[in-house]
């Protein structure tokens, strides 16, 4: 058994400004975000050991050097002629959709995209173009609905062309869920009939493809443009990488320094990211395969209601009988080196999330974790 963290400290950790050495333990199964925990010294460590055995390049100011090698990794990877580093998902996803408008007022998104919500309206204070939310509240629009509103948007007394679709998958604000990929197919084959650029925010593509068995080459090759994060889930601690034709991509780093995004100095945060994309599609498969095997044995407790979306990604819904103590359930979790976090900011606990952490431990161990918890309580 180990020590049981200070509440003080989970409460850091749940934050996110800070993780405890006990969650980088090699047993440590962390049901929380799509990456691994990381501390400043595993990071150094990490980038001690690329030093020493490839190298790391300097760039000049993002350009050149191991950020180079990064995006021709990710440009092969996606099967993109060209690929761009940027230092957010945010200025990715932005930079995407002003390129493909073109000059065009409008681009559609879900209502439930984290670009509508979450980026200050970026795309229509910085670049003038309106964002058209469909489907709220929902995972998607649907093939109808998104001709209905390209309609309605080029039928008025002035003209509002529609120049970019972007589709988010999988939906962060619905649990992960994951638009299906013949109804993304259908979308992009028809916005490419109109003339229509289309961009895939895939910040958690190799999320979305280890749960449907689809390659993230499968799903970049029916969009223009692809985003997919490199702090997420691939160890760094920061940056984006924009995916797409050379002749929307090349150039574009003048856009991007413009927004200042052309940082004096990526070739670190560019040299972790490359190095955690080395087996990371097969680790995370095998993930998500414990994942899903777990989660059918936890539905046998008493006391937890745990289950799958049909479409789902790495995130699980889960729920508590009311007459659980979820306090001493998380206290017993972490004495198994088990961690199971509330929601942010709040005290429910409505998830459990699926990474790579989870291969730290056979599910005969979690489970039993498990098990000795609900009891407990």
């Amino acid at each position: 058994m180990s020590t049981i963290p200070m509440k003080s400290e989970v409460e850091t950790l749940s934050s996110g400004s800070a993780s405890g050495d006990w969650l980088e333990r090699e047993n440590a199964v962390v049901f929380r975000g799509d990456g691994e925990p990381q501390s400043a010294d595993l990071l150094l460590g990490r980038l001690a050991e690329i030093q020493s055995e490839s190298g790391l390049s300097p760039d000049n100011y993002s350009l050149g050097g191991s950020v180079a090698d990064l995006e021709n990794h990710f440009a092969a990877a996606l099967g993109k002629e060209s690929a761009i580093y940027m230092p957010t998902g945010t200025l990715a996803n932005h930079l995407a959709i002003r390129a493909l408008c073109g000059g065009k007022p409008r681009a559609i998104v879900q209502e439930q995209s984290h670009l509508y919500h979450d980026c200050g309206d970026c795309v229509t204070q910085l670049s003038g173009i309106n964002l058209v939310p469909l489907a709220k509240g929902e995972c998607c629009f649907t093939l109808e609905e998104l001709k209905d509103a390209v309609t309605e948007s080029t039928s008025g007394r002035v003209l509002s062309s529609i120049g970019a679709v972007m589709i988010e998958s999988p939906v962060r604000r619905q649990m992960g869920q994951v638009v299906s990929f013949q109804e993304m197919k259908a979308m992009t084959e028809y916005c490419r009939s109109q003339g229509i650029g289309t961009h895939l925010d895939g910040a958690r593509l190799y999320m979305m493809s280890a749960a449907s068995g689809k390659s993230p080459r499968e799903y970049s090759a029916l969009f223009d443009t692809v985003y997919v994060s490199l702090y997420k889930y691939f160890g760094a601690p920061y940056g984006a990488i924009l995916a797409g034709d050379t002749q929307l991509i090349e150039g574009m780093f003048h856009t991007r320094r413009m927004f200042g995004g052309g940082l004096a100095s990526s070739y670190f945060a560019a040299g972790l990211a490359l190095k955690g994309t080395e087996g990371f599609e097969e680790r995370f498969g095998a993930a998500m395969q414990q994942g899903r095997d777990l989660v059918q044995r936890l539905t046998t407790l008493a006391g937890v209601e745990i289950r799958e979306f049909e479409h789902g990604s790495n995130i699980f819904p889960l729920t508590f009988a009311p007459d659980v103590d979820t306090e001493i359930v998380l206290e017993s979790l972490r004495r198994n080196q088990v961690f199971l976090y509330p929601d942010e900011g709040t005290d429910r606990i409505s998830r459990l999330t699926v990474n790579t952490t989870i291969l730290r431990q056979a599910n005969d161990e979690i489970f039993e974790a498990f098990e000795v918890a609900l009891r407990a309580a």
